[in-house]
């Protein structure tokens, strides 16, 4: 479905990812774990397209979307749900919903799905974003990303910050959009949530990969986890 193929980024001068390769299948759950400044949030940005690739290419379905211009990538069906959810503050409920159908121009039936999925967003329609709480507003980024219908699904740190009901809900969807067969590429800091629900783990270091492993051999083998974690 998404494959990285030793893509190198960066913010200017400064280099980040060294010849990251990883692949994401349809259905499948892959969790990038490593200490803060990594290259988690980079490698995100690089595959929307926010950050300029210096080698290497990325690859949905068959179709380079290395340099596509970063309102195009969404367009191909990957959706971003970013750490610290970046929504449109002074904007309600629905209007931000409004834009995530915008995208792709989904249908009014994609939005009574979305609000399907998070009906206390129904009920805030009209409130603007600024005013939700914290969960209210990972249900609101999250609902955005929805709306383009992804086949990919990039998630950061979704539930930093989030009491335990509201990353039992978050999670659910995250479970719910798999079985549906989108491939989800997620950051996560809470290695239970992690070995929960991931299929596979890989596990980044300097701005590299250092192992790709099943998500079920570290529930018993911890190597991995406190060389490249420290937990």
């Amino acid at each position: 479905m998404l494959e990285l193929n030793q893509i190198n980024s960066g913010y200017g001068a400064a280099q980040v990812l060294r010849d990251v390769s990883l692949d994401v299948k349809a259905g499948e759950i892959l969790c990038l774990l490593g200490r803060n400044g990594a290259g988690k949030t980079t490698t995100m940005k690089t595959i929307m397209g926010l950050l300029p690739l210096s080698a290497g290419s990325i690859v949905l379905d068959g179709e380079d979307v290395s340099r596509l211009p970063a309102h195009e990538v969404p367009k191909r069906g990957i959706g971003y749900i970013p750490q610290g959810r970046r929504l449109f503050s002074e904007m309600t409920v629905a209007e931000n919903i409004e834009i995530g159908l915008l995208t792709r121009g989904a249908s009014p039936a994609v939005r009574e799905r979305v609000l399907a999925l998070f009906p206390r967003l129904r009920e805030r329609l009209d409130q603007r974003a600024e005013t939700l709480s914290g969960g209210e507003q990972q249900m609101l980024a999250t609902a955005r990303a929805l709306c383009i219908e992804p086949r990919v699904l990039l998630l950061d740190e979704p539930t930093e910050g989030l009491q335990p009901s509201m990353i039992e809900l978050i999670r659910n969807v995250v479970v719910r959009l798999k079985e549906e067969g989108v491939a989800i590429l997620l950051v996560e800091q809470r290695i239970d949530a992690v070995l929960k629900i991931a299929d596979r783990v890989a596990f980044l270091e300097n701005g590299r990969i250092r192992a790709v492993v099943d998500a079920v051999t570290l529930a018993d083998d911890h190597t991995l986890m406190e060389r490249y974690v420290g937990v």
